[in-house]
């Protein structure tokens, strides 16, 4: 009898492709299933996805994952649960290979429920970006209306041929609405704001977004009265300057005529009151052809005035100045109104547009009554004082007189220090501070990083077994847990991976042989000073992987008493008490970042170390010995003379700092490993060195009571946000100014460093910290400028940068501390036989402190350059300093009183 043969599941042979990755052969292979086989074989194609994705090897299922996600668009039957099977982030199809197929699947099903898909899909920006091709064409064959999202458009602007703009945006069957969509979205798509035509294939006038645009305007293709109002409305509602630049240039290339922005004066004058400087400019082009015209009322004309001369940008403000001159002379009518206006422009920070304004108003003051008169007379207090004699002259005995105020130096407050919260008690708490080191995209700050290191001690020293268990479920599956991988097994070959070494060794992930290795290790080449800090850091968590869960590490001595990272003497005392009674020895690295946190001046000191001697113990003996002797450890920091010259001509100014020793050589054998390099000279010369090394949690921590040797070992790191460009070495500085310690020189080095950083956020970082020292009473503010002068003369720094950080400086009313900055920066900057670039910029912030502080006195080799011929800014600025000193010295009662807070 013959055996009888079962009809094979017509599922199984889509199963066996969807497996092997053929995603061609799916849509074929679905139209032998009815409705009722797709039903159920949705269910198992999810199950294989949940198999793929718990797999260790998912890299090699990207095949699979495509045919996959064809089979599942396929099978699912709701709008909602085909999109999101296609947007699941393991279903990404960047290069749109499987678009065809899942098109292919989806062909025979309603228009509306396409369109109801093309919906839920454009609402997903990270989707609608990556894979717009296969939106739009579902919206295509829906027939319905467009979702045209803030995603979609965006998505669409990038779709289209750059080289053949105009003739893509004429094809498109959505070009007029996708348009007019463009002036709605908050953030100008990329492709709008760029500039292509020097690689277009098409004449220039059809290479841009706002040229193709113009021709198809022209064409009649699209509406110029809607493309006039669209970008008009998108200037005046504002944003950034990079998301204007398109409105304001496709504006400028439809030139619209007089007739058509008739309508628009109100947009006009709020684009010139509030947009960027770029919009402001066309809108005070536009309106000053109306003025001149005799077509924009004297009213509109003073609104728009008003405004402009509030702005900070000198280009706009002096174009005014000289649009209202011309009017008044052709209309001297409008004197009374107009002249009021221009006196606003008395209490701008350009003195040079002060002289204008009051000039212009001293031209037309015949043209106005008393009262008026009186009125432009005591707008003329907002004047500096150079320009008083002027004043004096045009107005009279109606020139209120000058008041002497006594003058007050405001500084911020004081940080207060704060105390560390106490380690995490109970294990969800724990896992809670882990959460930042494991999983966070931004490093935890020093005080986050110390209680979690305390508290993953603490907690493992009682259980050890039940931690790992919860760090494990905690991390996931990272690459380097799992087994037979070859990489994984020489992750920490050479390096401790910041404080993932701790975590895979409590998890046993480490061998032996690599711990002790990593703690013997210095981890740095014999050149190099910026990796100091760092291979301090490494140091300890090689041995806290090594000794974690262990009776030698019941809990960490070195964690600090306050967030700078400072540690009370006595406290640390109680801790070594506590570690004599358990029999236990410090761990050499603890130990020696616990001695170099310790504070060691003051009463509290003295008697710590009393109470360490007391204790019997080697440890207490050599912290008593450490407490003893308060000689900072600061470094020698020495410039060498820029003598050597590279290959293109350049020598790194950062390779010119040499760290020549140590206020107490005699230490270096006390210490361990990386920790010797604190005291022992090195170069910053990059030979041998990682000059962009893995960046550990917390470096300013590691000396936070000897600010000078933080200073030098942290310089090049912050050199580097001047020399090289690079952002984040701001928090530095920060760390800088709230350290204990003197301000020798390399902390005033970095500091000016700070301050002429190339980035505006940089800059501000150093302004606070050189404030906050100031509160303190830590500046050396003739220092200070002595490292600025050096940095400028060097060609280093330059010198409009400081003049922006201490212009900003100055704004905060700490005219009197940046006064004495620049004081000690001048003369060597005007004794220079060639002019120093952007000088008059200095020279004008320190006349504005000087107005303000009135300091007296003289400064070296200002009354050469004041001297000069010419109405340059240097000659301008020079002058008007040398008058408010000479003028405070004239005052009587005009000393500054003691700083505010």
């Amino acid at each position: 009898m013959k055996p009888v043969k079962h009809a094979e599941d017509p599922s199984e042979p889509l199963l066996k492709a969807v497996r092997a990755g053929r995603t061609d052969e799916v849509p074929a292979l679905l139209k032998a299933l009815d409705t009722a086989g797709r039903k159920a074989l949705a269910g198992e194609l999810k199950q294989l996805r949940t198999d793929l994705r718990a797999g260790s090897r998912w890299w090699e299922w990207q095949r699979t994952f495509s045919a996959l996600r064809v089979a599942g668009a396929g099978c699912l039957t709701g709008a909602a649960a085909v999109a999101t099977w296609l947007a699941a982030r393991d279903m990404e199809d960047w290069d749109g290979g499987s678009h065809a197929a899942t098109l292919e699947v989806l062909a025979d099903r309603d228009p509306a429920w396409l369109g109801d898909v093309a919906r839920r899909l454009a609402d997903r920006r990270a989707f609608v970006e990556a894979e717009f091709g296969l939106v739009q064409e579902l919206v295509l064959r829906s027939g319905g209306e467009v979702p045209a999202t803030d995603a979609y458009v965006a998505a669409w602007t990038r779709s289209l041929d750059h080289k053949q703009l105009a003739g893509e945006l004429r094809a498109h069957p959505h070009t007029a609405l996708l348009v007019s969509r463009i002036f709605e979205l908050a953030e100008t798509p990329e492709p709008l704001s760029r500039n292509d035509s020097w690689w277009s294939a098409e004449p220039a006038t059809q290479a841009t977004w706002q040229e193709a645009l113009a021709v198809l305007a022209a064409e009649d293709f699209l509406g110029r009265r809607d493309l006039l109002e669209g970008c008009l409305a998108r200037l005046v509602r504002g944003g950034r300057p990079h998301d204007l630049r398109f409105h304001l240039a496709l504006l400028q290339r439809l030139a619209p005529t007089e007739d058509e922005l008739r309508g628009h004066t109100a947009d006009l004058l709020a684009m010139a009151a509030d947009g960027p400087s770029t919009v402001a400019g066309y809108a005070q082009q536009v309106l000053a052809a109306r003025a001149l015209a005799g077509e924009l009322p004297d009213g509109p004309l003073a609104e728009m005035s008003g405004a402009l001369l509030f702005r900070t940008e000198k280009k706009l403000v002096r174009a005014q100045l000289t649009l209202l001159g011309k009017v008044l002379r052709k209309r001297p009518a409008a004197a009374p109104e107009l002249l009021p206006v221009v006196a606003g422009a008395f209490g701008h920070a350009d003195s040079d547009v002060q002289l204008r304004a009051l000039k212009l108003v001293g031209a037309h003051l015949s043209a106005v009554d008393e009262a008026v008169r009186e009125e432009l007379a005591g707008s003329a207090e907002l004047l500096s004082a150079v320009h008083r004699p002027l004043a004096l002259e045009l107005f009279g005995a109606a020139l209120p007189a000058e008041p002497v105020l006594p003058y007050e130096e405001f500084l911020p407050p004081v940080p207060e220090q704060r105390r560390l919260a106490p380690a995490a008690g109970t294990l969800p708490e724990l896992l809670e501070d882990l959460v930042p080191l494991v999983k966070g995209r931004r490093r935890p700050g020093p005080e986050a990083f110390e209680r979690a290191l305390d508290g993953l001690v603490r907690y493992a020293a009682r259980d050890r077994e039940g931690l790992a268990e919860a760090v494990r479920e905690l991390l996931g599956d990272p690459w380097w847990m799992r087994e037979g991988n070859r990489h994984s097994d020489q992750y920490f070959a050479h390096s401790a991976q910041g404080v993932e070494v701790v975590f895979a060794a409590l998890l046993g992930r480490v061998p032996q042989a690599y711990l002790d290795a990593g703690r013997a290790r210095q981890h740095l080449g014999p050149d190099c000073a910026r990796h100091v800090l760092e291979a301090v850091v490494e140091q300890r968590l090689w041995e806290l992987a090594d000794l974690i869960g262990t009776p030698a590490l019941p809990f960490l001595l070195a964690t600090p008493t306050w967030h700078t990272g400072a540690l009370d003497a006595g406290e640390l005392v109680e801790r070594l008490r506590r570690y004599r009674e358990a029999g236990v020895e410090p761990a050499p690295a603890d130990f020696a970042q616990a001695l170099l946190r310790v504070r060691r001046t003051g009463p509290e000191a003295a008697d710590a170390a009393r109470a360490a001697a007391a204790l019997g113990t080697r440890a207490g003996d050599r912290l008593a010995q450490w407490l003893a002797d308060p000689t900072p450890l600061d470094p020698v920091v020495r410039l060498k003379p820029p003598v050597e010259k590279r290959a293109n001509g350049h020598l790194y100014w950062s390779e010119r700092v040499e760290v020549t020793g140590c206020a107490r050589p005699g230490l270096l054998h006390d210490f361990p490993g990386a920790f010797q390099f604190l005291f022992r000279p090195l170069d910053t010369g990059t030979k041998n060195c990682r000059l962009w090394g893995h960046e550990p949690e917390c470096l300013p921590p590691v000396l936070p009571v000897d600010r000078e040797a933080l200073a030098a070992w942290l310089l090049p790191r912050i050199a580097s946000s001047v020399e090289w460009e690079v952002r984040g070495e701001g928090p530095w500085l920060t760390a800088l100014a709230e350290a204990d310690g003197d301000l020798g020189p390399a902390a005033l080095l970095a500091l000016a460093c700070g301050l002429t950083s190339a980035h505006a956020e940089e800059r501000l970082t150093a302004v606070d910290a050189t404030l906050v020292l100031a509160a303190r009473g830590d500046l050396d503010a003739a220092g200070l400028g002595a490292a600025l002068a050096g940095l400028v003369l060097d060609g280093f720094a330059k010198p409009n940068r400081l003049a922006d950080a201490a212009r900003t400086a100055a704004a905060t009313g700490a005219y009197a501390t940046v006064w004495a900055v620049l004081a000690a920066l001048l003369p060597p900057l005007l004794a220079e036989p060639k002019p120093v670039r952007s000088l008059g910029e200095l020279l004008a912030v320190a006349a504005d402190c000087a107005e303000q502080c009135r300091p007296g006195g003289t400064v070296a080799g200002l009354d050469a350059v004041a001297g000069r011929r010419g109405a340059s800014q240097l000659v301008v600025q020079a002058k008007r300093l040398s008058i408010a000193l000479a003028h405070a010295a004239d005052q009587e009662g005009a000393q500054p009183v003691e700083s505010g807070q």
